[in-house]
């Protein structure tokens, strides 16, 4: 978020956000949030320089409600010290970052009687029911239909009746999603053969898989394999986190892709140049490797909090949301994104059991690239307009 969206300076992709760009150069971000607030970017333990102190256990932070405890602390010293109790604060999260932002919002307004502002939640996870892959769940395989029909679109692999108008397919891929596939996976066994034959030939369509594929994975396919599986006979992958971005593998035949390459676009860029902005711009000297993404951290991570399995946030927020009527929340998703699929969101959000009173509360909107849509120029330029606008109009109805 720091160099890619909305820090003062920011690394040039290429206006499509589909590609390693040839050299990395920082610009100035014209498209900063700074033009209307202030930002305090905080780098958890093991992650960016940040590290625990000299003879501190790291792994006692490396959970659920314990980085909760930890942020919220962050949270409270930094306003207390820099006399900002009175001032409007917004938390914003991508990612695991908006399950973290959502527990904040209510943690900080529970703990130390915060109430805050606003929450941005981009591409967030907020119901890990809704993304985790696993037996006897599938929730996932309905709610990432749709993501399955924007990528065989992009990529040119629908029929010519669904490749005709993108918005049309993706509402239609929606409603068969949450009707036809669901009542059908609902069935297991007991479903027909007639109704499997349906099912297949219509998943088909809106993946653009063979339906061969389609039976050999009990009508369910799940994104790893989906993103092996869209281009095998070009002999390319697609990305998780953008699935707009092509891969090369060592070969075609595998179940699952060797790496995601919308994630190797990013990781590499940005890591050089915070490594360079951090010592040229800002004189900070530090012979600590920087840590982009910790995957040391994420297999060290306690999930053991985790309610029935599932880490979910949604009511935490639900909750923050009831106690606090002036929390506005503001989500944004993108149609790309296999890793957080932007109708699992919606899903969640149509789930989190709202006030009507309280639903005008919470915006979602959704933009034609992947997990970090900001990648996408257009997309960059349509969330800085929409978080300002949401910014704004909450900071109105605050009367600041």
């Amino acid at each position: 978020l720091h160099l890619g969206a909305i820090g003062p300076q920011r690394v040039l992709m290429d206006g499509e956000g589909t590609s390693l760009p040839a050299e990395t150069n920082l610009v100035t971000n014209e498209y900063t949030w700074l033009d209307f607030t202030d930002l305090v970017f905080i780098d958890p333990v093991g992650t960016g320089y940040s590290r625990a102190a000299q003879g501190v256990d790291a792994k006692q932070f490396y959970a659920v409600e314990e980085d909760v405890k930890l942020m919220s602390e962050f949270v409270r010293l930094y306003t207390t010290r820099y006399k900002r109790w009175l001032s409007p604060k917004f938390i914003i999260g991508e990612s695991y970052g908006s399950t973290r932002a959502a527990s904040l919002a209510g943690y900080v307004q529970n703990t130390f009687n915060m109430n805050l502002n606003g929450l941005v939640l981009i591409s967030p996870a907020l119901n890990f029911q809704t993304i985790k892959f696993n037996a006897g769940n599938d929730l996932p395989y309905i709610l990432c239909v749709p993501s399955y029909t924007a990528a065989a679109w992009y990529h040119k692999k629908l029929s010519a009746e669904l490749q005709h108008d993108f918005k049309k397919s993706m509402h239609d891929a929606e409603a068969w999603a949450q009707s036809t596939y669901c009542s059908a996976l609902v069935k297991g066994d007991s479903l027909s053969a007639a109704e499997r034959k349906n099912i297949i030939e219509t998943l088909a369509q809106f993946t653009g898989l063979a339906k061969s594929y389609i039976e050999n994975n009990n009508l369910r396919i799940n994104a790893p394999r989906f993103v092996k599986e869209l281009l095998r006979t070009e002999h390319r992958t697609i990305g998780v986190l953008d699935a707009r971005v092509k891969g090369i593998d060592a070969d075609a035949a595998g179940e699952y892709s060797e790496f995601d390459p919308a994630l190797f676009m990013t990781t590499g860029p940005y890591t050089v140049a915070m490594n360079d902005y951090v010592r040229s711009e800002l004189k900070y000297e530090n012979d600590l490797t920087y840590e982009t993404l910790n995957l040391k951290v994420n297999r060290e991570w306690n999930w053991g909090s985790a309610s029935q399995g599932y880490v979910n946030v949604a009511d935490t927020l639900r909750e923050a949301m009831s106690r606090n009527r002036h929390l506005k929340v503001f989500i944004a998703c993108g149609y790309y994104d296999l890793a957080t699929p932007y109708f699992a969101t919606e899903y969640t959000v149509n789930h989190l059991g709202l006030d009507q009173g309280l639903r005008a509360n919470l915006r979602l909107e959704c933009y034609e690239a992947g997990h970090q849509m900001y990648t996408h120029l257009p997309s960059l330029k349509k969330l800085t307009v929409d978080v300002e606008a949401f910014f704004m109009k909450v900071l109105s109805e605050a009367g600041k």
